[in-house]
């Protein structure tokens, strides 16, 4: 390690600006400049629509549907090719984008809605999933949002809504098949209202009804959704105290009527709120994010604007990153190129979050104490040594000032003007309290 002083805090960044970047964002990227306006920096995320730009060749769903369609005919693995290029992509993205809270809002509500490479033939189209029903519409209203991803074939496909029949429906008649549940449960469980809000068996098994027919087709020149009138339970249906009139209109209504239900908007809340501020988030975080959810009629975007004037999300270092969360700010923090080892797909995969492969539909934890124990920080400190020998010649102390700046502890500053080498002083940082949270 070189011996010269290094002037703390040199990169002018205060503790608002620090937190700006790490519990809003995904951690500073090098040494890029900081926001002047912390604030007005991430108001101004939540303008206009998604400025990720990816490649023109990344597969839509029509795509990634044709080659599923292909891989069953010629038995071949065609569509695993399109699905690694997708998930480069988007995870580079993660590394280099100049909006990086709109960005950790897109993977926040993937998460919230999983769709996972565990179940059936998704990799087609999950790329897609991302890019077309959850990008679109973070800033939007939820009903937007939450309409795409439900006749998304992902989602009818992970869910299994595909082969979900009306008992008295022509189709369900003659092939003596009937309902699955899967989709109705976890959007009423997980998407929406929550066990919060008292809805029965009775209800779960009449959503599905409601949702049969919504399908996917895989056999035209544009395959996508398709809404089979032949598989849809006929008759009107009630769930939670409403009724919905049969055919496709019946779904949209009650997607429309569980969007804005207040219990779906304390679920938001309560999500957004413990991701964000707290693993036990408080009360009455919880409550300015519902009221302003109610008031918006759903609006995501001003939910988001509402989290960022709480001052319980300003407290400092208060969140316990996950995998997810360590490995990004870390790839940032070294800011390699994205083509360049060490890749995000490959670094989750030794972290144990592996990318888009949540093992349930509830998708991956939130709370510390589901990543911090003993051989997870283990895997994490042996990482961290194997990233450190990217460093080059940079000083891991600057590198330490530029991405913390006042969150530094002393104690860590101290440990790693002490260690034996550049790379062990890195591995110090990595590892440290501070930075395995945000």
């Amino acid at each position: 390690m070189p011996s010269r002083a290094v002037l703390r805090y040199s990169f002018g960044m205060d503790a608002q600006t620090t937190q700006a970047l790490i519990r809003f964002g995904l951690g500073r990227r090098g040494t890029e400049a900081p926001p002047t306006d912390p604030q007005a920096w991430l108001a101004a995320q939540l303008a206009g629509p998604d400025p990720a730009q990816f490649p023109r060749f990344l597969p839509s769903v029509a795509d990634g549907l044709t080659l599923l369609r292909e891989q069953r005919r010629l038995h071949e693995p065609v569509v695993q090719p399109a699905l690694q290029a997708d998930m480069r992509a988007q995870t580079a993205e993660l590394i280099t984008t100049a909006a990086p809270f709109r960005e950790r809002l897109v993977w926040f509500w993937a998460n919230h809605f999983t769709v996972s490479l565990r179940q059936g033939d998704t990799g087609a189209v999950l790329g897609p999933f991302i890019r077309e029903a959850i990008r679109p519409y973070v800033t939007g209203p939820f009903f937007e949002m939450l309409l795409a991803v439900m006749r998304h074939p992902a989602m009818l496909m992970y869910l299994d809504n595909a082969g979900s029949f009306g008992p008295d429906s022509p189709a369900g008649q003659r092939g003596h098949r009937g309902l699955n549940e899967n989709l109705a449960r976890e959007c009423l469980e997980l998407h929406t209202v929550s066990p919060a809000s008292g809805y029965t068996q009775a209800d779960v098994t009449a959503f599905a009804a409601v949702l049969t027919g919504w399908s996917v087709e895989l056999n035209t020149l544009q395959p996508g959704f398709i809404f089979r009138q032949d598989a849809h339970q006929p008759g009107a249906k009630t769930v939670m105290g409403q009724v919905f009139p049969p055919g496709d209109a019946g779904g949209v209504l009650a997607l429309d009527f569980l969007a804005h239900h207040p219990a779906t908007y304390t679920h938001l809340a309560t999500k957004l709120a413990r991701h964000f501020v707290a693993d036990t988030p408080p009360p009455q975080a919880v409550q300015a994010i519902a009221a302003t959810l109610h008031d918006t009629k759903g609006d995501l975007g001003a939910a988001a604007l509402a989290l960022t004037r709480l001052p319980a999300a300003w407290a400092q270092l208060a969140k316990f990153r996950t995998p997810f969360d360590f490995a990004v700010a870390a790839l940032r923090l070294l800011d390699l190129p994205t083509d360049k080892p060490p890749m995000l797909p490959g670094v989750l995969n030794a972290l144990a979050q592996p990318v888009w492969n949540a093992p349930l539909p509830n998708g991956w934890s939130d709370r510390a104490e589901d990543w911090a124990a003993p051989e997870a920080m283990i895997r994490r400190i042996d990482w961290s040594y194997a990233a450190a020998a990217h460093l080059g010649d940079r000083d891991p102390i600057e590198m330490a000032d530029a991405n913390l700046g006042p969150l530094l502890r002393p104690a860590t500053l101290a440990a790693m003007r002490g260690a034996g080498s550049r790379r062990d002083a890195l591995t110090l940082l990595l590892s440290s309290p501070e930075f395995q949270r945000r």
